[in-house]
């Protein structure tokens, strides 16, 4: 059934501890596609320096610019599924237009998810165990804060679906997304 598609880039962005990963990785098996989530790219800068370093956001740069640069001449047809927590200002708008460059290099379809929970269901998510050692965000205050400064992105693509995973499973969220787009 995923043949119909032909090659794509799946975006999902929603705020620290909605279930993004969990849910990029039901997407990825399900659709024969390679998954880069947000962490990939992120933890090898922030294992060497303090996010306030200068030397985090160029390494993180490059990385990031290195892994998209790789994926344009990965082979045609090839699927993608990203995972970001980017907010509607300037700079997350810039970094999402990184994944629409992506697509036009590719000749793929772009498809951005937007996935939001309640604010409690949040919470509790947030603490879930293994997320410190992944150096996933846990500091309840912070996400609070977040979410009271920042709107989540809504990038434009190819096709946009938004959905609220507050009482939904991973497994259905990914369905959501499957049936969603046709799959």
């Amino acid at each position: 059934m995923t043949e119909r598609l032909g090659g794509f880039i799946v975006h999902i962005n929603g705020w620290p501890g909605t279930g993004k990963l969990t849910i990029a990785r039901i997407l990825a098996r399900e659709l024969s596609a390679r998954l880069l989530d947000n962490h990939t790219l992120m933890n090898p800068a922030e294992a060497l320096f303090s996010r306030r370093d200068p030397l985090y956001v160029s390494l993180r740069s490059e990385i990031r610019r290195s892994a998209f640069e790789h994926i344009a001449r990965a082979a045609a047809g090839e699927r993608f599924v990203f995972t970001d927590a980017l907010a509607d200002d300037d700079r997350d708008r810039a970094t999402f237009s990184s994944y629409r460059d992506l697509a036009v290099a590719r000749s793929a379809r772009l498809i951005a998810v937007v996935i939001d929970c309640e604010l409690e269901e949040n919470l509790k998510r947030l603490v879930a165990a293994g997320r410190a050692e992944a150096r996933k965000l846990t500091d309840p205050n912070v996400l609070k804060d977040l979410r009271a400064r920042h709107r989540l992105l809504r990038g434009e693509a190819d096709h946009l679906i938004e959905f609220d995973v507050t009482v939904l499973s991973p497994d259905a969220a990914a369905a959501e997304i499957l049936n969603t787009i046709g799959i």
